[in-house]
């Protein structure tokens, strides 16, 4: 097996928890908080798809689905168009909502598609490409993209457990 059908599947298995962890789930439910501080299910799945768009965008020399496919317009978040949900305060956590899970579904197909179409593209030398000289040991193209995979499971991992409080919980 390739190490990039490795990594195809792997952001297949996101996909698959995106999909269960939203299907269902109301705005209230999608946007609830167990805490003032903590990440809701939607900012948990916006953020770990604006930094798989965000990561792949540039590794393949490209735009980010977020701009191109309408993705900032449907959102309308309050927030600079460029955020990924990196380093935000509570606060701004606090800004990411959602009408429903249909807009977080499609957004992560729409990134997901991307990022397999780029993965299938490459040959097994592209993974050796070095793609930020500002890390020692550099950072290749394998390490990034393997780096992205983890964040995204932890943090569908993280939703799926904030979907269980939700569901079982007061929230604030």
């Amino acid at each position: 097996m390739k190490g990039t059908d490795l990594l195809v599947d792997g952001f297949g298995r996101v996909r698959e928890v995106v999909h269960e962890v939203v299907d269902g789930l109301s705005a209230d439910e999608l946007n609830a908080r167990v805490d003032p501080a903590a990440n809701s299910v939607a900012w948990l799945v916006w953020h770990l798809t604006r930094v798989q768009d965000d990561h792949v965008a540039d590794a393949a020399g490209g735009e980010q689905v977020w701009h191109t496919g309408g993705w900032a317009d449907r959102f309308a978040l309050p927030l600079p168009a460029d955020a990924t949900g990196y380093g935000q305060t509570p606060s701004q956590v606090g800004k990411v909502r959602v009408e429903s899970g249909e807009v977080l579904s499609g957004y992560h197909d729409a990134v997901h598609e991307r990022t397999r179409e780029f993965v299938r593209s490459l040959a097994a030398a592209d993974l050796d490409r070095v793609v930020d000289e500002g890390w020692d040991p550099p950072v290749t193209l394998a390490v990034r993209l393997v780096s992205v995979l983890s964040d995204d499971l932890q943090h569908a991992g993280q939703a799926a457990f904030v979907r269980g409080l939700v569901e079982r919980r007061q929230v604030y």
